[in-house]
């Protein structure tokens, strides 16, 4: 008889195959029998008269073995499992969205009987990375153990929207950087990577409508070409991550005026916010927006174009209108338009945005957006909150759905904020504040990784591992708050991406992405350090 190890009571903590899974599941029950796993040559079976498993899935088969079993296929020495059944209601494998459910079911009986359900080839993802957590290597019987059976997981997400932010315009990140940071994702059950993709700094984006826009890239070499874009969006959907794409528009855009002068302020010492008094600066948002959108015109129509999410970052932040008084230009305009600087912002950031609408998109747009706008902004917007004056159970109450990031400085979810401990990021909820009935507005948020201070020699150590404490805070449930409980798992998680390649740092570290200080066991460093 099973005995119940995790019944989801406030700090509860599951013991199966030492605790190890991260995050932690919705429910899990077990019992005191250990499983000898043998990795069989074709480990992962559906049945195929409930349909044909797609590329994708049988993708994910591969990659999950030789996730779960990085030793290889060893001798068989009398193991009970020897492969796990999957069953998933629907085998569409459409780019995920926002509503794709990632819900699973995993389930082991004492005889080694293992099951994987869910209703989407992206529920059986989830699945199969818990199951690749719960084997263990016995280095000393060389083979692969489950612990805890007869064993049984319900999990699904709290939060449908868990991200991560990369910016590749203060540093440009090579293809293979982003390729390894979206392997690492769905390691912690994160989907979705939001790709700041330009800045004042840099312009790396090839756009076929204004080909001279990536003329403010930082060099010829530092550039994603349209195929290059498609590969990361293609490489992520394999994985279940949705990509955002982020044009911050009219301010951080400086690298706009050096392909197209026309739609900048004309003072070349004071290019930005972007042009408000010029249809031209809109005809361009349009054609790029249309080559990520695929141009269409209905929100009933499936996404398409090179992002087919359907959310697109319009930013909207930190516009400082000054450079608009200073041009003649476009002062007199406002005047003729009977508008300030700050109906200015407004009429930019709402055109935008109508753009967006226009092509099949919900616009995300920073908090400065609405805390100018309120309630005039279109009701569709996606609030992110950033700034902690933005008062989230007003954003909300007022029907903004909205995604979260805000912490106290010493809570921060920005990632660059390097003197900011993992234990610190688990302490910030997303509905902290927030009325329950209120809280299904905050669809999620993200870890920012802004990239002042980040390049390809550095991003992951940085990302990693504090981000996993972000991402147990938007999967697990509500009451996993306890960091004491929950240090050993991270630890280990800490240590399981390190075996997947992925350079995550000492968890415990004064600053995130120090080296460790002297020789010790991933498994110990907590010892060396000071938490």
């Amino acid at each position: 008889m099973a005995k119940v190890l995790l019944a989801l009571t406030l700090g509860a903590v599951a013991t199966v195959s030492h605790g190890q899974v991260w995050p932690l599941p919705e429910s899990v029950s077990s019992g005191d029998t250990n499983i000898t796993v043998y990795p069989s040559t074709a480990f992962f079976v559906y049945d195929p008269r409930y349909g044909e498993a797609g590329a994708l899935l049988k993708e994910a088969f591969t990659r999950y073995f030789d996730l779960t079993f990085p030793h290889g296929t060893l001798e068989d020495k009398g193991a009970s499992m020897k492969y796990m059944s999957i069953a998933v209601e629907s085998y569409d494998e459409s780019h995920p969205q926002l509503e794709t459910d990632e819900s699973y079911s995993l389930s082991i009986d004492e005889y080694g009987n293992g099951l994987i359900s869910a209703a989407t080839v992206y529920g059986v993802m989830r699945g199969m990375e818990t199951f690749s957590q719960l084997v263990v290597f016995d280095y000393d019987t060389r083979t692969y153990q489950i612990s805890g059976a007869p064993l049984v997981i319900q999990d699904s997400p709290r939060f449908a929207h868990r991200g991560l932010m990369i910016d590749t315009a203060r540093h440009f990140l090579p293809l293979a950087s982003i390729r390894s940071i979206i392997d690492s994702l769905p390691y912690a059950k994160l989907n979705v990577l939001h790709w700041h993709m330009v800045d004042t700094q840099s312009f790396p984006f090839e756009s076929t409508t204004y080909p001279k826009l990536w003329e403010g890239a930082y060099s010829k070499h530092e550039r994603y070409l349209q195929s290059d874009i498609t590969s990361i969006v293609d490489y992520a959907h394999a994985r279940g991550v949705r990509v955002v794409v982020e044009f911050d528009v009219p301010g951080h855009a400086a690298s706009w005026c050096v392909g197209y002068p026309e739609v900048c302020p004309s003072d070349p010492d004071c290019t930005q916010p972007l042009n408000v008094a010029n249809n031209a600066t809109f005809d361009l948002i349009e054609s790029i927006l249309g080559e990520c959108t695929g141009k269409q015109a209905s929100t009933t129509d499936a996404p398409s174009g090179l992002f087919p999410d359907a959310m697109i970052h319009l930013g909207g932040d930190e516009v400082d209108t000054s450079c608009w008084t200073a041009d003649e230009d476009i002062s007199a305009w406002l005047a003729d338009q009977g508008m300030t600087e700050d109906e200015g912002y407004a009429y930019f950031v709402g055109r935008a945005s109508d753009i967006a609408v226009s092509q099949g998109r919900r616009p995300i747009q920073w908090s400065e957006v609405y805390d100018h706008f309120g309630t005039d902004l279109n009701k569709g917007t996606i609030v992110h909150v950033w700034k902690s004056v933005t008062n989230v159970t007003e954003v909300v109450a007022n029907g903004y759905d909205t995604l979260v990031n805000v912490g106290y400085v010493d809570q921060s979810w920005y990632l660059d904020n390097l003197d900011v401990a993992w234990a610190a990021v688990y302490s910030k909820d997303p509905c902290e504040g927030v009325p329950d009935d209120l809280c299904p507005l905050v669809l999620g948020g993200h870890g920012e990784m802004w990239g002042e201070t980040v390049d390809a020699s550095d991003l992951e150590q940085t990302v990693w591992p504090r981000m996993a404490a972000i991402a147990e805070r938007l999967w697990s449930p509500k009451d996993t708050t306890d960091a004491d409980a929950a240090l050993p798992r991270i630890e280990a998680f800490r240590c399981l991406l390190n075996s997947r390649g992925i350079a995550a740092a000492p968890v415990n570290n004064e600053n995130a992405r120090d080296a460790p200080p002297s020789p010790a066991s991933c498994f110990e460093q907590r010892r060396a350090l000071r938490f």
